[in-house]
């Protein structure tokens, strides 16, 4: 009968085996994971994301973790007096605020780490300054759009501060790290060719490792269900030159201008799938992964 103890875990069985030919087609394969949002302010949020990330590991699959760390570097700044500057969306980074910003996702990184060591995993945090592994640029506000929006305006880049954009992306490093069989855990971090440590937009430097390691998907959890179009109806698939068309005109924009740009950085260089998934569904990475349906939406080449 529907409800009974034999039957629940019937349904569990029949979860397992629909999970069975992603498992198999994704074993030995790199998923990149940015990580963000509410999923990594709650707590059972971090401990599902976590026990999530770790079972990948041990099914087969190379996780590869970005973070970021926007509102907990703000309330850092609020504790210190410190009055956090924005232009575009992008944060205004003088000497002071960088020391703020490495201050804090340092410690983010550190009990990401943690927290995925305590479920099993064998994880290591590291940053672009780390063998020079990201290598950025200034940062300019007509790269914000870059390929979205061609006639975006704004200023200087030498008004951003020590805010950088992803120029190489020296790979090494990680990959030797998955052949020791360790989930990488990178903060937004990179330096410039002078080796001054620059802040990095966290959904970008995700989608330009996802395109360095050839990943198999990239992920970016947010705290929503995924793109809607005009119409404010959730859109499960686009491709490439869908989600163009929908920045062009203004569907997509503000915050989701970003992780739609990573997203093609990642198609663009051979990544096979992008997903925009939301991070407060429990469990969000294995239902987009390992399930049919899916829960997010995935941009395609």
């Amino acid at each position: 009968m529907p409800g009974t103890p034999v039957n629940r875990l019937i349904q569990r069985a029949d979860i397992l085996v629909e999970a069975l030919p992603y498992i198999r087609t994704f074993a030995g394969k790199t998923v990149v994971i940015k990580y963000g949002g509410k999923a990594m302010t709650q707590d059972a949020l971090k401990d599902g994301f976590a026990k999530d990330v770790v079972l990948l590991k041990y099914v087969g699959l190379n996780p590869v973790i970005v973070h970021g760390g926007g509102p907990q570097i703000n309330h850092m700044l609020a504790r210190l007096g410190m009055r956090p500057t924005f232009q575009r969306g992008v944060r205004i980074t003088d000497h002071a605020t960088m020391d703020v910003v490495q201050m804090v996702l340092g410690t983010i990184n550190k009990d990401i780490v943690m927290l995925l060591n305590r479920h099993g995993g064998k994880a290591i945090g590291i940053t672009g300054q780390d063998d020079g592994f990201l290598v950025c640029k200034p940062f300019s506000a007509q790269s914000w759009s870059r390929g979205l929006r061609p006639n975006a305006r704004g200023p200087a880049e030498a008004a951003y501060g020590f805010v950088g954009e992803v120029e190489t992306v020296r790979p090494h490093l990680v990959t030797t790290m998955q052949q020791e069989h360790f989930i990488p855990v990178i903060a937004p971090i990179g330096v410039d060719a002078r080796g001054r440590p620059h802040n990095i937009n966290a959904d970008l430097v995700a989608g330009a490792v996802a395109s360095a390691l050839k990943a198999e998907k990239l992920l970016m959890l947010t705290d929503v269900k995924g793109i809607r179009d005009a119409a404010k109806r959730h859109v499960s698939t686009l491709s490439g030159n869908d989600v163009k068309r929908m920045a062009r005109k203004g569907t997509i924009r503000e915050g989701m201008v970003p992780k739609v740009r990573a997203c093609l950085m990642g198609i663009n260089a051979g990544v096979r799938k992008a997903h925009i998934i939301d991070g407060r569904v429990a469990h969000a990475i294995l239902l987009e992964l390992f399930t049919d349906k899916g829960i997010g939406t995935e941009i395609v080449a």
